[in-house]
């Protein structure tokens, strides 16, 4: 089940508004987040290995080294933010008519970016033990859950209650190769 027109409409605002949001939390300056080297992916433009069946979104890492050299100063990494269009809508579905795709998505978009930015800021390592990952999802859902206070409604609320950490809203980093 992919995201129709309509819902990749709903997707790309909700990314642009929680890129509003979160360069104002984080006060990003020149730049905001387009320093932050990422791109936003649907299911559909998918490589197997970026499908996750355990998660509403992830993401992949590459490194991207300038001729072969591991130690050329150009290298960097680049984020994929990986949406499961199928693991959304399911939830949606589910849990219709409270839970909206809009504020859904804006939670998720939220929650990634502060990934994003955490990972680049180096406040946590990408290759952290799976017990410091686990401690790093509950302090980005508090972050997207603080960057969405400024916004809160019924339906945000809806979703900060009903997909906290209890569930894996976000993912266990995955590093990827191209």
């Amino acid at each position: 089940m992919y995201f129709s027109p309509s819902e990749i409409t709903i997707v790309k605002q909700m990314f642009h508004y929680a890129e509003e949001l979160v360069e104002g939390y984080f006060r990003l300056g020149r730049g905001g987040l387009r320093v932050h080297r990422y791109e936003v992916e649907t299911l559909v433009q998918l490589k197997e290995h970026e499908v996750d069946s355990k998660a509403f979104a992830h993401l992949c890492r590459y490194l991207y080294q300038k001729d072969g050299d591991a130690d050329h100063p150009d290298n960097f990494y680049f984020f994929k933010i990986c949406l499961q269009d199928d693991r959304i809508l399911a939830a949606v579905k589910r849990s219709r008519p409270f839970v909206k795709l809009a504020p859904l998505m804006l939670y998720i978009a939220a929650h990634e970016l502060v990934h994003v930015i955490r990972f680049n800021s180096r406040e946590i390592d990408f290759d952290a033990p799976l017990e410091e990952k686990i401690a790093e999802e509950e302090k980005v859902h508090l972050i997207a859950g603080n960057i969405l206070q400024s916004v809160a409604d019924t339906d945000i609320n809806l979703v900060l209650d009903c997909f906290n950490s209890r569930y894996q809203i976000g993912d266990i980093f995955n590093q990827c190769r191209s």
